[in-house]
């Protein structure tokens, strides 16, 4: 394990493809949680790239050569001897012991009980850092990123193999049962889904025990590769699902329906601004504190709003709605309404208002 741990420390870390992220790191010790292709691992060797190589060790725990036994035995006894400030656990599990370091940055896909790490989610690229790999900036750049969406990678995979990477990079981070839970919720995106549901329809494909079901659900859940958004006022309907990033509705199913492609694109962009909605019947998104709703029409023209803003008049009055966005693909302005605002506005410069 000795020779392991030097040929590692030797070694000469590179991140020539990194864009620099919104989240960034600093001399703090830090827990990186995300799903598989986040960019977990570009961010930590970006960062080691700006200290000084004798003062950091990065290990893949992945890496087959490591006996975790052994790792635990020699690991803090070699970063005493050669002076380690840094040490980096990249694609950590629990089996490995934690040492004595001046800064520790553990990364993995699921969050561990680590009280004394800062921890952080990375989650792939929102439109806003998506732009830094785009050589413009309009409408084209929009018709990209619902192309190849928030993976980092895409960018450098041709068009004819973007599909086979997805699947061979899922396949292999997730379990079976977690990839037949990821392709159904590709297949029902921006729809009312349960993990009851997906039972039912993978049954009849495999056989599965509920309890199993249930629990990969909520870790996938967990996990961040699907997420949930809860009916308003009713937290126990059944919930409208989400794909963690868009390309996997074109790059794992054959559906090209888009404008739950669009609709996902939108929710992704609040969910990673932490903004609290929820669906109602013909209210794709309300924001309760800002009493607004959002309405995901790409192709809208004011007589098709006009007509969307009838069929949930009885919930603006209700509900007492102030702000009425609708999200477009390029068409923007506004209309007039008796009890709200209504502003139509293009993806591009709704996902970079705030």
């Amino acid at each position: 394990m000795e020779i392991l741990l030097e040929e590692l420390y030797k070694i000469d870390l590179t991140a020539s493809h990194y864009v620099q992220r919104k989240l960034q790191l600093d001399s703090q010790s830090y827990q990186i949680n995300g799903i598989a292709q986040s960019g977990k691992t570009e961010l930590v060797k970006a960062y080691l790239l700006t200290r000084k190589k004798s003062s950091y060790l990065y290990i893949d725990a992945d890496d087959v050569r490591i006996e975790v036994d052994e790792l635990n035995e020699k690991l803090q006894n070699f970063c005493t001897s050669n002076k380690i400030d840094i040490l980096v656990l990249d694609n950590y599990h629990p089996e490995i012991k934690i040492i004595n370091v001046s800064q520790l940055i553990v990364c993995s896909r699921r969050h561990y009980e680590l009280d004394f790490l800062i921890s952080k989610t990375l989650y792939p690229l929102d439109y806003e850092e998506f732009l830094a790999f785009e050589s413009r900036y309009d409408s084209t750049a929009v018709s990209h990123y619902l192309q190849i969406g928030g993976f980092a990678a895409m960018h450098r995979i041709s068009t004819d193999n973007r599909a086979k990477y997805i699947q061979e990079k899922f396949r292999y981070a997730l379990s079976a049962l977690e990839f037949d839970i990821l392709l159904t919720a590709a297949r029902f995106a921006g729809q009312k889904l349960s993990a009851f549901n997906v039972y039912e329809k993978l049954k009849l494909k495999r056989k599965i025990s509920k309890d199993m079901l249930y629990r990969s659900f909520e870790t996938m859940t967990t996990d961040g590769y699907i997420h949930q958004l809860s009916k308003l006022a009713h937290p126990k309907a059944t919930k409208k699902i989400y794909l963690c990033d868009i390309v996997f509705k074109h790059t794992i199913t054959i559906q090209k329906n888009f404008a739950r492609i669009f609709e996902n694109m939108v929710f992704l962009e609040m969910f990673k601004n932490e903004t609290e909605c929820f669906y109602d019947e013909g209210v794709d998104f309300y924001i309760p504190k800002r009493s607004e709703i959002i309405l995901c029409m790409p192709f809208a023209d004011e007589r098709t709003l006009f007509k969307k803003l009838e069929s949930i008049e009885a919930f603006i009055f209700s509900n007492q709605v102030q702000k009425i966005t609708c999200v477009t693909m390029s068409k923007e302005g506004t209309i007039s309404h008796p009890m709200s605002q209504v502003e139509i506005i293009p993806f591009a410069e709704w996902a970079l208002s705030d």
